[in-house]
């Protein structure tokens, strides 16, 4: 049976003033649209109490101790991939026996939840610096300049599923906190690669690269790509254009390509993929995908270029939207490595 939602104080206040007013049980309920029955128990309960709020309830106790509690909590502290089987026999080697759910609700109640851990880049202590220059110095920029960018990225997709996640034990707006994350590396497997923009206004193109790409093959799809992008996404005058620092796009000859095109490039920090917004969207891709489990390269290919272009416009605006979020959240990996310190 589905739990009644409790009436409101000020409800119940006036059930009271009404009966002292004279009205009946019946007559107080439809007044205020509350069951007969309930308006009875709110009576009942101010003539033996004198009054209608909760009184205390006893309750079950709670199956691990206070003291269980401090050292479960601090076990997951010191180590956040701590798994809730690891703490059941931590228990019950101390003698208490309890559930995983057990587990999973005393640390809830102590603010902590698993969560998947996220992955960032293995990073330099100079890349560190360059990513805070860049998020401080962007992080008061206007909404528009976002929605006037677009960011572009390669990824490669594999055949079999995504990639398997870990899940850490954490507080909450603790999920860069170096212990919580999986530090990751570039350039790892996969069996395609893509190339791919978008901007505010929703997915641009996405194209194989079936060869090894260099800087005249970066060239040449940005030649035929990247312009017939920004038509179609229907760009405002001066938008930006985004990519990494791959040596390709750093090129002096693409760089000269980039300035003939009078195309306006972001300056962007080494080592930053997770400050690219496109990477959610390469993320949301591969999901799909993998939920339809192609069978060869071909497949995966031709399901690659069905479920970007599917992917709604709405997806890409909420993504720029909460860009400014994203830079905080960069500006505060400065205090946690201060914490490691």
């Amino acid at each position: 049976m589905a739990k009644t939602k409790e009436l409101s104080k000020d409800t119940r206040n006036k059930i009271v003033d009404l009966h002292q007013a004279g009205k009946t049980e019946s007559a107080i309920g439809k007044q205020l649209g509350v069951k007969k029955s309930t308006v009875g128990a709110i009576i009942r309960k101010w003539k033996t109490y004198k009054t209608t709020d909760n009184l205390p309830r006893s309750g079950a106790p709670h199956k691990i101790s206070p003291c269980g509690v401090k050292v479960i909590t601090r076990t997951v502290s010191k180590n956040p991939r701590t798994t809730r089987g690891d703490l059941v026999n931590d228990l019950q080697r101390a003698g208490t026996k309890v559930t995983k759910a057990t587990i999973s609700n005393t640390l809830r109640r102590q603010g902590l939840k698993s969560s998947s851990a996220r992955r960032v880049s293995l990073l330099k202590p100079v890349h560190v610096q360059a990513r805070l220059k860049f998020a401080r110095e962007h992080l008061d920029d206007p909404e528009e300049d976002w929605e006037n960018v677009i960011w572009s990225d390669e990824t490669k997709i594999e055949l079999f599923g995504k990639n398997s996640t870990c899940r850490v034990w954490r507080r909450k707006n603790a999920e860069l906190h170096p212990k919580n994350t999986i530090p990751t590396v570039k350039h790892g497997g996969g069996n395609i690669m893509l190339w791919g923009c978008f901007s505010a206004k929703g997915p641009g193109r996405l194209i194989r690269v079936k060869e090894r790409m260099n800087g005249a093959m970066y060239r040449e799809i940005l030649s035929e790509n990247l312009l017939p992008s920004a038509r179609a996404l229907k760009m405002k005058r001066g938008w930006v254009f985004q990519h990494d620092n791959d040596p390709k796009h750093t090129a002096r000859a693409t760089k000269e390509w980039l300035h003939k095109k009078h195309f306006k490039v972001l300056e962007w920090p080494s080592q930053s993929p997770d400050l690219n917004p496109i990477e959610n969207l390469w993320r949301e891709l591969k999901v799909r995908v993998a939920q339809r489990e192609p069978q060869n390269i071909t497949a995966l290919e031709e399901i690659c270029m069905e479920e970007w272009a599917k992917i709604p416009a709405t997806v890409c605006e909420n993504l720029v939207k909460t860009y400014r979020k994203r830079l905080t959240c960069h500006c505060q990996q400065r205090v946690y490595n201060k914490v490691l310190r």
